[in-house]
């Protein structure tokens, strides 16, 4: 007989759509119709998805919800309606929480120090949870061409949902983004472009096209949908807990579309009665050569202003200007977090660090949390006994790794006294 084909988990088709309408993120205005085409509100600012949480919180039962396969798409009745035939999976499951047994013990750290790493999610990242869902909307609204600035990964899961559901992709990412994010984008199926500028000048690009190009701009809170699909990490590291908020959530922080998806989605769960009433720390990280929302953090400012000269080898958060800015200091004022910076020295270190003590492979971004932490033990801002989660937020396979130096010449007597 032949063998049996392994498929991935097969995407729940029962469910119920409790999406009521978008509401600008500044006004409160809420007469934007979610079956249209929306971008940005009548003052420029992201719209927000809102439900009916009260039919939610009586028609719905958490455990049947979490016990369903599918990864992220299993939180449907989270999202817009999306009908069946427009779902664009590539084969999604839940990413793990790992637990950093070593460096808590140097640290003498009596709580849990968990990463969640994304990396295992397709294309390896979390970009992969926001950019499934937008581009299963555009289908859904008839979208056929979508376009975004990119540092890397974003790209990357741009290319391969938008390829899945049939669209089009235009993709442009500054010229000394990771070689390898570029190469995936292309052999993905996106069109890709490299640009003399910085993430903000490839928006810019992607701008302007909307009507000289035809193609609809899926940029980091530009469009209402990209945050949902990133909300589900805040789902289900919740159901992860049993039901439970950490006490700290550390996120490297650009765009922050992860670190107010994750907040939405926590009071979400508080809504539904789904968890007690604890709420985690909202706590962003940001690399020293580029932290527009740590300075604004510090001023008391609710909004973040351009960052210039911005840099950093952690190209996920070399964000000069965060459209959703305002949501981000928003989030870390209402949960009681803070917003740290980390220098490249540090970030070089910690990632270093977890792949020697705990055999945890992260990204640079990811890294930068471990750096936060330090800082927020050291200064009593988290105390040792906190269950805190770290997300790692990509696959660090795809940035540059210590080379191996050392040889040998296997037609010469070898020296077993060197190893």
């Amino acid at each position: 007989m032949p063998p049996r084909l392994s498929l991935a988990p097969q995407i729940s088709s029962d469910y119920q759509n409790f999406s009521t309408h978008l509401e600008c993120s500044v006004t409160g205005r809420s007469d934007y119709e979610i079956g249209k085409v929306q971008g940005l509100s009548h003052i420029g600012m992201p719209l927000l998805v809102r439900y009916d949480l009260a039919a939610m919180k009586k028609q719905l039962n958490k455990e049947d919800i979490w016990a369903r396969p599918g990864g992220f798409w299993k939180w449907r009745e989270f999202f817009p309606e999306i009908s069946n035939e427009n779902i664009c999976s590539l084969g999604e499951d839940d990413t793990p929480l790992i637990a950093c047994n070593v460096i808590a013990k140097e640290m003498g750290i009596t709580g849990d120090l968990l990463v969640k790493d994304e990396s295992r999610l397709p294309t390896g990242s979390f970009k992969a949870r926001g950019l499934g869902l937008a581009c299963a909307m555009a289908k859904e609204l008839g979208i056929t061409r979508v376009a975004m600035p990119t540092n890397g990964n974003a790209g990357s899961a741009l290319a391969a949902y938008a390829n899945r559901a049939g669209l089009e992709s235009f993709i442009f990412c500054p010229n000394d983004a990771p070689p390898t994010m570029a190469k995936e984008m292309s052999l993905l199926g996106g069109n890709v472009w490299r640009v003399n500028g910085m993430i903000n000048d490839c928006g810019r690009i992607v701008a302007e096209g909307v009507e000289e190009a035809g193609w609809f701009d899926v940029s980091t809170q530009k469009e209402p949908y990209r945050i949902e699909g990133k909300k589900t990490m805040g789902l289900e590291l919740a159901a992860q807990l049993g039901w439970d908020a950490p006490d700290a959530i550390i996120y490297s922080t650009g765009g922050g579309m992860g670190l107010v998806g994750m907040w939405k989605a926590f009071q979400e769960l508080s809504a539904l009665g789904w968890i007690g009433d604890k709420m985690p720390k909202m706590i962003a990280v940001q690399s020293e050569g580029c932290a527009p929302i740590v300075k604004a953090y510090d001023e008391g400012a609710d909004k973040a202003e351009f960052w210039p000269d911005a840099f950093t080898h952690a190209a996920g958060i070399r964000v000069p200007f965060a459209l959703g800015g305002h949501l981000i200091l928003k989030a870390i004022k209402e949960s009681g977090g803070f917003a740290v910076t980390a220098t490249e020295e540090e970030i070089i270190d910690a990632r270093l660090e977890l792949a020697q003590k705990d055999a945890i492979h992260v990204c640079p971004e990811g890294a930068s949390t471990l750096v936060a932490y330090r800082h927020a033990i050291e200064t009593g801002l988290l105390q040792k006994s906190d269950r805190t989660v770290l997300f790692n937020c990509g696959n660090g396979l795809k940035y540059p790794m210590p080379e191996v130096t050392a040889s040998l010449d296997q037609l010469k007597p070898i020296d077993y006294s060197i190893f």
